[in-house]
């Protein structure tokens, strides 16, 4: 029977055998940051709005309620209601005595009812004791595990139970005030496990859970209808004598073979560290994680938040801080709400300062650059700082460390490393700038050389000759030693790399000085960008706010999100300059029936300049005003 999510006992004590034993469980983190995603959101409140709208993602209600106007489309999105979930992805086992092992995770819904000393339920109830009592929907996790020979899925698969039995929970509240009633109905579900053959050593596995219950009432409202569903559904993989392969990234050979597999209602993705470098042949792994939440391969908790708020998506310090200043009311009636919400107060309210000092950022992405070998073989898997534009992976990257950071941040990342940056790749791009910038104020020890990225022409004044920044040169600037002084050297050629200057580099000066502007952490660092009126040169054309283009993400490296928009068109919103120097496209896609309310909000998807073609050969893009602006903003009140 399935049961509450706990500590488990290890199934493989081998030393051998456990690698893949710590993948499997080293998903445990994610699992849990998906199970409860949206469980309870900031203020945490049981009155606030956005918390009378809960269970979002992986909900399997019963069939007869989500059919009762019509059959569900399948997709891959799990914030869609459904009464089943399917999972397919490619596994390899060389050995005949592979085994497959797979934990199936929900959480069932629980009412808690307040009820006074005579047996009324209220909404609300104050004790002797000072403490407030709230009625709400809480949730029971359930899992239920599986271990079986690959041998057997082969021949005809094998079916659990999943589901999770009904019951009453009674608690008593202090002075015989009244009592807390929870109750949770039967779930009934099951999960369908097999595999079928493409190759030799190369296997499909399907993995189905389809909710089997009877609505209690199929035309009750949705909130009613969730006491007997699943929620938050999602699947684990691992096993012993396995590999699992990338539905993103999927080797060469095989690629045509992921295409091919159904994923309904939730997507799989590769678990486990990322590899220390990349061969160039796609990814593999020991374990695999299916969410209803549209992951990257290798998704992990950042190592400095402290514990879940049930928000993934926003960041643990803003979070944080808002829920420090939530007043002495909010605070009692949050922890009145849930639990949960309880021991989010008293971690944020006890946090140590040096805690919450991490959480204020970190850039994973700085790397010793002793050689140009090195830097070109490297491989980035951290998360790059941006400045107000977008947050990116590794993975989207060139092989280039970003550039160093403000003094509180230097101490993570070693001080006598220096390293330039080289522009992105894309053969129908030129790199150029002319922007006009400022110069540091501080004068200190040389810092890099900050390569600029793909042509970007501003539609302002044009700067004289005097200040006007020279374009990029070609990726061939390295890091070396630094030499001994010598005559100045002839002034630099139009091609010459524009600098960027870290807050310690002295200003340059004489005739043969190169044109300087602040590191991105500086005060004016973004002056002269204008991601309204900037454009960027692809080919011939210059793209921005209002061109039209075609989405072609790149076959490697790209997020899933943005590979299920290959080929679509899209219009311009803006061209903005991350802080490595490298340019993105923020773009809404044409056929979005949200895309005039996504530009309203500036909820944009990012793309390079080489993974998009311009729809329009010729011309220029139209003139700044409302009727193209994506990025205007509705006044703040």
């Amino acid at each position: 029977m399935p049961d509450q999510v706990g500590v488990r006992e290890p199934l493989l004590t081998d030393d051998a055998d456990a690698a893949p034993e710590r993948a499997f469980e080293q998903l445990g983190a994610v699992a849990d940051a998906v199970l409860y995603e949206g469980y309870l959101l900031y203020p945490y409140r049981r009155s606030s709005p956005k918390n009378r709208v809960r269970w979002q993602f992986g909900v399997l209600l019963p069939r007869d309620w989500v059919e009762r106007f019509g059959p569900v489309a399948p997709g891959i999105s799990g914030s869609a209601d459904s009464w089943y979930q399917q999972t397919e992805c490619l596994l390899r086992a060389p050995e005949a005595d592979a085994v497959v092992r797979l934990r199936v995770r929900h959480l069932q819904m629980q009412h808690k009812q307040v009820e006074d000393a005579d047996g009324s339920p209220v909404e609300s109830l104050r004790t002797a004791d000072g403490a407030t009592h709230l009625s709400f929907d809480e949730a029971i996790p359930r899992e239920t595990e599986l271990t079986v020979p690959l041998a057997e899925l082969l021949d005809g698969g094998r079916t659990v139970d999943v589901g999770a039995p009904g019951g009453d929970e009674y608690e008593p509240l202090p002075g015989d005030a009244g009592r807390i009633v929870r109750r949770h109905r039967e779930l009934r579900a099951a999960t369908t496990v097999a595999a079928e053959p493409l190759a030799p050593g190369l296997f499909r596995l399907r993995v189905r859970t389809e909710n089997t219950g009877e609505p209690t009432d199929a035309g009750a409202c949705r909130n009613e209808a969730l006491r007997d569903a699943l929620i938050a559904t999602h699947t684990v993989l691992g096993g012993e004598g396995v590999e699992f392969v990338s539905l993103i990234d999927p080797p060469a050979a095989l690629a045509e073979r992921a295409r091919g597999c159904r994923n309904a209602f939730t997507f799989p993705v590769l678990g486990g560290a990322p590899p220390q470098s990349a061969d160039g042949e796609g990814e593999t792994g020991p374990a695999m994680l299916s969410a209803p939440i549209i992951l990257s391969d290798h998704p992990q908790v950042a190592p400095e938040s402290p514990g879940d708020l049930h928000d993934a998506a926003e960041i643990d310090e803003i979070l944080t801080l808002r829920t420090m200043l939530l007043t002495d009311a909010e605070k009692a009636e949050a922890r009145a709400t849930d639990p949960r919400a309880a021991r989010i107060l008293d971690r944020v309210d006890s946090m140590p300062r040096e805690v919450f000092e991490r959480l204020h950022g970190a850039i994973r992405s700085l790397t010793p650059a002793a050689s140009s070998a090195s830097r070109t073989s490297g491989r980035s898997t951290g998360t790059r700082a941006s400045a107000g534009t977008r947050a990116s992976t590794g993975a989207d990257r060139p092989e280039a460390p970003a550039p160093e950071p403000p003094a509180e941040a230097r101490s993570a990342a070693p001080q006598a490393h220096r390293a330039t940056l080289t522009p992105e790749p894309g053969a129908t791009i030129r790199a150029a700038t002319t922007a006009t910038r400022q110069e540091p104020s501080v004068p200190e020890p040389p810092a890099a050389v900050h390569a600029a990225g793909p042509e970007v022409q501003h539609r302002t004044p044009a700067p004289d000759s005097a200040t006007r920044a020279p374009a990029a040169a070609p990726a061939a600037h390295r890091e070396s030693p630094t030499p001994e002084p010598s005559p100045a050297p002839p002034a630099p050629p139009a091609s010459a790399p524009v600098a960027l200057v870290a807050p310690h580099e002295p200003p340059a000066s004489g005739p043969n000085a190169t044109p300087q502007r602040p590191a991105w952490w500086q005060e004016g660092g973004d002056e002269g960008l204008s991601p309204a009126t900037d454009t960027v040169l692809v080919g011939d054309v210059p793209l921005g706010a209002g061109s039209p283009v075609l989405l072609r993400p790149r076959a490697r490296g790209a997020d899933a999100q943005d590979m299920f928009l290959d080929g679509r068109s899209a219009t311009v919103a803006g061209v903005f300059h991350d802080v490595d120097g490298s340019v993105r496209l923020a773009v809404t896609v044409d056929d979005d029936p949200a895309a005039e309310l996504h530009g309203w909000y500036g909820r944009f998807h990012y793309f390079r300049p080489d993974e998009v073609e311009p729809l329009a050969t010729t011309g220029t893009p139209a003139a700044p005003g409302r009727a193209h602006d994506r990025l205007r903003r509705r006044p703040q009140r």
